[in-house]
This record gives structure tokens, C-alpha cells and sequence, in this order.
């Protein structure tokens, strides 16, 4: 019986109590073990501990994972961020050079909500820090609403952009997704690809055309209820069919 491929998941940098602790979130942890079928393994925010490089020879897959910061802007030549702006430096420092040594080794990655606007980031592409703010646009954060299932209610549609991975995987030319961010991509990095698209032309999905394997980020959260939505199971089924063919490259070595 072959293995799960063993799936690499971000972290964040949180202080509870007089610690600090490097979390990520349980439904992103279920999703990789219920939708990719793969097996979870936390990568903490250590960048000047960890190796990258041997640290990806063991692992078949990343998920970049979302969270309540934002990417500081620095990172993308964009303008001071708001006081009280929730920023983890430490997942910057780990994730931007971590995303593009996955991609140059070809370790399959999906990145969600904060990873979509990372892997943005980490190819020279840059953000929109208050979307809401912009003329023009819809206002993409949740309901305020205390129930967890308003705020990832459906929320609006995106229309899936001809002859990308979306079409090669017979996702629908249209279909709804939840809006869970108040950052969005303002210019594409080179050799990003959109591959979805909101009514008001926001990016909602990218994919890497240069990356060697499955290379998708997406700015809504297909990880909630994963196994209730076919589109969301379809991405994180095509993920994970990624990562088993990278470990059963590795393991034929």
C-alpha cells in the first residue's frame, strides 16, 4: 500500500499567553487529510532555522494557508499598511522563499486567501491593500455576522478564464465562492496566470504557467466544508493527485 504523500502546511506566528506558538488552522489540516487524502505536516515560521531546500526534498506537496495578516507591504513596493494592520513577518520570511524554491523544485502548491495574495508576492506581482476602498470594485470581506456559516456563505460568482488548469480540471465556466479578504492582487506577477475572475475583473485565482507541476493559488477558501462543494473538492483532489505523483517519483529513486 503506497504512503500519503506527505503535504506541507504554512503557519503563523501567534503569541497565546507569554508564548509564542506556530498555528495553522484545523480546516486547512482536514482538508489535505479528507479532500487531497494526503498526510499534514505543520512547517513552522522559522526562516533562518530551516532549510529549505532539505526541507522540500521530504515533502510531496505545500498548502499556503490563509490568515488574519496581511502581507507586509514592503515586500511588494506598496505604500505603509494602516496602524493596527495585522502583519507576521515572520511567515513573510518563511513563506515568499519557500514559495518559489516549491516551484523551482516542482512540489505541487495550492495556495489560499493569504497564500493566493503570497504567491502573488513572491513573483514580483503586488496587492491591493483595501479593495472595499476602490471605486469600481464589490466589497470581498465577510458578512459581519458572529455564525461562521454566513461569513463563508456564497458570495459572489467568478467566470473561470479559457484554456487554463481550471478548464483542463471541467470546473464550470461560472460558479459561486465565498469572500472571506479585504486585500486583493493589483498587478499579476510575470508568469502568473489568472485563472478566475469576479464580476467587478478582481483576480480570483491564479496558477504558475512556468512551475513543473500543479501550481494554483485562490483568493476565497475552498477548504471550508471542502467535501460539500464539487469545485472546491476538485481543486483539492487535483492537488492532491499532484503530490502522489511527486511521491511516487521520490520514492522510485
Amino acid at each position: 500500500m503506497a504512503l500519503k504523500p506527505l503535504i506541507g502546511v504554512t503557519a503563523c506566528v501567534k503569541q497565546i499567553g507569554l508564548h509564542p506558538y506556530h498555528v495553522s488552522g484545523d480546516k486547512y489540516l482536514r482538508a489535505v487529510s479528507i479532500a487531497s487524502l494526503g498526510l499534514p505536516v505543520i512547517i513552522p515560521s522559522l526562516a533562518h532555522l530551516t532549510e529549505i531546500d532539505e526541507l522540500l526534498a521530504h515533502l510531496d506537496g505545500v498548502l499556503l494557508t490563509g490568515s488574519p495578516s496581511n502581507v507586509e507591504p514592503f515586500h511588494y513596493q506598496g505604500a505603509a499598511s494602516t496602524p493596527g494592520t495585522d502583519h507576521d513577518p515572520a511567515r513573510d520570511a518563511t513563506t515568499l522563499p519557500l514559495l518559489r524554491a516549491a516551484i523551482a523544485a516542482g512540489v505541487p502548491v495550492l495556495g489560499i486567501c493569504r497564500g493566493f495574495q503570497e504567491m502573488n508576492v513572491a513573483f514580483g506581482g503586488s496587492l491591493h491593500q483595501k479593495v472595499h476602498e476602490l471605486p469600481g470594485f464589490l466589497d470581498h470581506r465577510e458578512a459581519d455576522h458572529p455564525d461562521l456559516a454566513v461569513q463563508y456563505a456564497p458570495a459572489h460568482g467568478v467566470e473561470v478564464q479559457p484554456g487554463g488548469v481550471f478548464q483542463a480540471l471541467d470546473l464550470p465556466p461560472a460558479f459561486q465562492v465565498n469572500s472571506i479578504h479585504s486585500q486583493g492582487i493589483d498587478r499579476l506577477a510575470p508568469g502568473l496566470r489568472a485563472e478566475a475572475v469576479a464580476p467587478d475583473g478582481l483576480i480570483e485565482a491564479v496558477s504558475v504557467e512556468f512551475s513543473k507541476a500543479f501550481a494554483v493559488g485562490v483568493q476565497w477558501h475552498p477548504e471550508w466544508q471542502v467535501q460539500d462543494n464539487p469545485v472546491y473538492l476538485s481543486i483539492f483532489q487535483a492537488f492532491g493527485d499532484a503530490c502522489r505523483q511527486r511521491a511516487s517519483l521520490r520514492d522510485s529513486r
